[in-house]
């Protein structure tokens, strides 16, 4: 008896001293953080909280890249492409994009290409269209490059026998990501949301 009243009492005093420390850490400021941007104006991202998730109906809006990027290597993250309208979109018979209209997204990640032939990836967002609010389009559009780990996986483990070759196989390295100028990138539009 006397050693659960023990065991109760040790855990009631963790509890009040953990929330004393929890009460006391919201009190900290980061002092280097509030250094550095006290200058500086950033816009908010927008945040979406009034999705109407009953409708799904969609509307596919077909573009193509400015400029052809051959590898990973050709933008950077942050940076400003440029898209260009194949069709022209309609809504309730107003054209809401022009065919040829240039549209801005924004890189937002770039994924090297990895050991055993994972592929690289470039990350595409922040897609920019007059008359359409950021929310109504799809977040992403990601482009993959080559999946060769399809087949290095499986060679890897039929070399893995002979000690040495086996490993050997690591230093395959997936494909490079491409964005042409002919592809067309698809992007979803939900006109409901």
């Amino acid at each position: 008896m006397n050693k659960k009243i023990h065991c109760i009492l040790q855990i009631l005093t963790v509890l009040i001293i953990g929330t004393q420390y929890a009460i006391s850490a919201d009190l900290v400021q980061d002092e280097i953080v509030s250094e550095l941007l006290k200058d500086k104006n950033y816009t908010r991202p927008c945040v979406n909280t009034g999705y109407n998730y009953k409708d799904t109906k969609y509307r596919t809006i077909r573009l193509t890249i400015i400029a052809d990027i051959n590898s990973e290597k050709d933008v950077y993250e942050g940076q400003t492409v440029y898209f260009e309208s194949v069709d022209d979109v309609y809504l309730n018979r107003k054209r809401i994009l022009k065919k040829g209209d240039f549209i801005p997204a924004r890189v937002e990640t770039i994924i090297k290409s990895g050991m055993n032939g994972i592929p690289a990836s470039i990350i595409f967002g922040n897609f920019k269209i007059n008359n359409i609010e950021p929310r109504q389009l799809e977040d992403t559009y990601e482009v993959f490059g080559q999946d060769r780990s399809l087949w290095v996986f499986p060679l890897k483990w039929a070399l893995t026998p002979l000690p040495p070759t086996g490993s050997l196989t690591n230093f395959i390295k997936g494909g490079r990501a491409k964005l042409k100028t002919n592809e067309i990138i698809e992007l979803k539009f939900y006109p409901h949301r």
